[in-house]
This record gives structure tokens, C-alpha cells and sequence, in this order.
């Protein structure tokens, strides 16, 4: 299971290299982009060919969901800490029938002490990351937890095996994607790996 986390900031030709990953069968796009707005999400989504609207996981403006046949929500870790006591009230308002749940954790006894049932868990930083500057990988081995834990942090092709040892049941890639020159081929090496 491969995870591709959108760039915070838009990159030169950033929708027709996504269109090629998912002609590539890249299945879980994880659209988070702080820094746009409700407006420039949507049109961001309408820049997507509709066909791969259902791989796309929104981590802003959870409404989106009930606008376009997305793939799922996704929490960062301070909004699940602030919503996820209450999550009949949270998910009143939004059409999450066949949808994923997803969510952010920086420790894994967090993730075992999480009594709500996401559909996978992304935790960071395994290895030292790729895209964010001074985040030091840790190393977490999650084989002791039974629950679908995806690992972010420092992904690149050459790692993934070391993912796998540790327990992930996937990864989750920013860097080794988009920070590449030839993000097509990094992905296609790494579906091979994974």
C-alpha cells in the first residue's frame, strides 16, 4: 500500500504528473494543502479527471466528501484529538457510507491507545524525513500492534524493505515523489518494492 502525500506548495505540472501516477496505479493521493482555502481546494479537484476522484483522501475541509466521489477524510493529529471524542457529531453532516477514515499519529502507543477504528494509521518519522527539514527519523517497530500502520518519513526505494521489517503495512511518500526528477519512474520502482 502506497500513500502519496500532495506537496504543500503546487509544483510545476503537479496535476499531469499525478494523472500519470494514477495511470501508474497509484490508488491513495492524500490531498493536503494547508495553504489553500475551501475555493482553491475545489478547483484543485476539478483540475483531477473525475475517474480518479475515488483515490483521492482530503486532509482540510472535510466537506468535500459530499461535493465529489472522493476517496475518504483524513485527520491530522490535532484535529482528530479535538473531534474524534465525539465522532457521531463530527460525521453527521458528511457522506462517509463506503468511505476511509485515516489519521496522523507521531507515537505509536497513541495508535494502540486509539479506541476509534480508522481505516489505517499514518505514522511518522520512521526514517529522517525527505521534505521536512530537522525531522529526525525514529525508527518506530510497530510489530506488536494489530492495527494497518503505514510509515512515513525518509521513504525512497532503497528503504522500503526496512519498512516492511518494522511492521508497516504500507508507506506513506512526500519527497521521494515529488522532491525526484523523474517522479514517475520513483513511484513505479517503489510499487515494485511495496
Amino acid at each position: 500500500m502506497i500513500i502519496l502525500i500532495a506537496p504543500e506548495e503546487d509544483i510545476a505540472h503537479e496535476i499531469k504528473i499525478l494523472h500519470q501516477l494514477f495511470e501508474e496505479g497509484l490508488i491513495y493521493y492524500h490531498l493536503r494543502k494547508p495553504f489553500k482555502n475551501y475555493e482553491e481546494h475545489v478547483s484543485y479537484l476539478n483540475a483531477i479527471d473525475k475517474k480518479y476522484h475515488d483515490r483521492i483522501v482530503v486532509h482540510s475541509f472535510h466537506e468535500l466528501i459530499n461535493e465529489f466521489n472522493l476517496k475518504g477524510i483524513h485527520f491530522q493529529e490535532q484535529k482528530r484529538i479535538e473531534n474524534i471524542d465525539n465522532p457521531g457529531q463530527y460525521f453527521k453532516n458528511l457522506a462517509m457510507y463506503g468511505k476511509t477514515i485515516s489519521s496522523s499519529f507521531h507515537e505509536p502507543i497513541d495508535i494502540e491507545d486509539c479506541y476509534f477504528e480508522f481505516d489505517y494509521h499514518l505514522l511518522s518519522p520512521v526514517f529522517t524525513s525527505l521534505s521536512k527539514e530537522g525531522y529526525k527519523g525514529r525508527g518506530f517497530d510497530v510489530n506488536h500492534i494489530d492495527k494497518t500502520i503505514i510509515g512515513m518519513g525518509g521513504v525512497t526505494s532503497k528503504n522500503i524493505t526496512s519498512f516492511k521489517t518494522l511492521g508497516y503495512k504500507g508507506i506513506g511518500v512526500l519527497g521521494g515523489i515529488w522532491n525526484n526528477n523523474k517522479p514517475v519512474e520513483a513511484f513505479k520502482e517503489m510499487k515494485l518494492s511495496f
